[in-house]
């Protein structure tokens, strides 16, 4: 196979958690497009030095290489533009709207509520890695930075436009998911993949669009393999 990409795993390469990569996994699924997704750690960066950037996804389609989820968005496009995904420059637009939506809105809120429950899936090397880079960043600990009650106050208020959209429509970009929902959707599959935190109310339009997420494209979503599926998964950080 020629597609690959890395994808980012935990403390089982089952565990793959990236709410990046998770964009990309259902835009390939939109396009029909078979891809080999390679598990990588946070702390293999030789392993894609080849990019000249230390983050993933890092997507390789023969001799194309192609880092970030929205510009992998593009590419998908512009090399197979069968089932379109961004469309004309209006429709990308909106699509843009959901990428900053998805990263500065609901990003930060589902962040402080499952926070420590990431630290417990990553892979035991990444950890010192982990708490390092994330506490530099936030300028406090990890454990300071987890707080479920506000991270949960932040999501529901953050989700309100999109409670909106769904209640007169199916998916975010209408009567069938398209890029809106995939830039979205990154954000909740990382919080179930690492997670068993409850994040909305099963009466909330946002979960009912979840629910039809998880089963699209054969059950991407719900196939994945959650922490809670692993043996011993919340043990003590063991």
């Amino acid at each position: 196979m020629s597609r690959k990409m890395f994808d980012l795993c935990g403390r089982d390469e089952r565990l793959r958690f990236s709410p990046y990569c998770w964009r990309v996994k259902y835009a390939l699924a939109h396009k029909g497009l078979e891809c080999d997704f390679v598990p990588w750690k946070f702390t293999d960066k030789e392993a894609i030095a080849f990019s000249d950037q230390p983050k993933v996804p890092v997507f390789v389609d023969g001799d194309e290489t192609v880092v970030d989820s929205y510009e992998i968005f593009r590419y998908l496009d512009r090399v197979y533009p069968e089932k379109p995904l961004l469309g004309d420059d209006t429709a990308e637009a909106r699509a843009r709207f959901f990428k900053f939506y998805a990263e500065r809105s609901l990003g930060p809120g589902v962040l402080k509520t499952i926070l420590m429950d990431v630290y417990n899936a990553v892979h035991p090397d990444d950890r010192e890695y982990f708490r390092t880079s994330r506490e530099k960043a936030f300028g406090r600990t990890l454990e300071e930075m987890h707080s479920p009650s506000q991270g949960l106050s932040m999501l529901d208020r953050a989700l309100e436009p999109m409670r909106g959209r769904l209640e007169e429509s199916p998916f975010l970009d209408g009567d069938v998911a398209g890029a809106a929902d995939y830039l979205v959707v990154g954000v909740f599959m990382w919080a179930r993949v690492c997670s068993a935190a409850d994040l909305i109310s099963n009466a909330d339009p946002v979960y009912a669009w979840f629910q039809r997420m998880l089963d699209l494209h054969g059950g991407l979503g719900r196939s994945a393999t959650r922490i809670v599926d692993i043996e011993g998964g919340y043990d003590n950080l063991g």
